[in-house]
């Protein structure tokens, strides 16, 4: 037993301090505290003390609670009101969205694929539409490539993004299962992996190419002398 520490408790508690307060100064257990200082009897004014130290405490707690409540309102109401500037989205500003995208994520140097990989489920649906609705790509021209991790469940992550882009499992590519480093317990921040979609069109490729550039003069400062 360590008996400097056992007085230590026992001089704090006849104070009036807590079990949590003597644990965290004297660097043991709560348990170990609770056996040491178990015969001492507190005053009414200390139990007191202690009963409105921990009503203060939980005050404390509720007000932080909805500061973080109210916090959130307020950014999601600028979120609600950034929304509702956008009421549709056209054929044309499906072009001008899904070729940015393109612009930023998708593959640039084989001339005859046009490829974006992403592991938003929402950006994939979203380059879906551009290639379907904008491009004109039928549903038999889309392939798909799942980049996964080796302990994550392959059959799985296909079926997932199967499912997302709605291009059939025998349109893969054979999944690519790269070694995991993940440690037990480690929490997967892609559960299915990534996911690829490749349009094999020369063209395709093209008219998103010539669209980018477009989209790149607009990027020029005007108006400065």
């Amino acid at each position: 037993m360590k008996w400097a520490q056992k007085e230590q408790a026992v001089a704090l508690r006849k104070k009036g301090a807590s079990i949590k307060q003597i644990a965290e100064q004297v660097s043991v257990s709560k348990a170990s505290v609770s056996v040491w200082v178990r015969e001492i009897k507190l005053s009414a004014r200390q139990r007191s003390a202690l009963s409105e130290r921990g009503q203060k405490k939980d005050v404390i707690e509720r007000r932080r609670e909805k500061r973080i409540l109210n916090t959130e309102t307020r950014h999601q109401l600028i979120i609600d009101s950034a929304k509702d500037q956008i009421s549709d989205l056209s054929k044309q500003d499906l072009l001008i969205v899904g070729s940015a995208l393109y612009w930023g994520e998708g593959g640039k140097t084989k001339k005859g694929m046009a490829r974006i990989a992403n592991s938003d489920p929402k950006i994939i649906k979203l380059m879906m539409r551009f290639f379907s609705e904008v491009c004109g790509v039928k549903a038999e021209k889309f392939r798909g490539h799942v980049h996964t991790f080796s302990h994550l469940n392959t059959k799985r992550a296909e079926q997932y993004w199967s499912n997302i882009s709605g291009i059939p499992t025998t349109q893969f590519f054979k999944t690519y299962s790269k070694p995991s480093t993940a440690g037990t317990g480690h929490k997967d921040s892609t559960p299915y992996g990534t996911f690829q979609i490749y349009v094999c069109d020369t063209r395709v490729f093209l008219t998103i190419k010539g669209w980018i550039e477009k989209l790149s003069e607009f990027g020029d400062i005007r108006g400065i002398a």
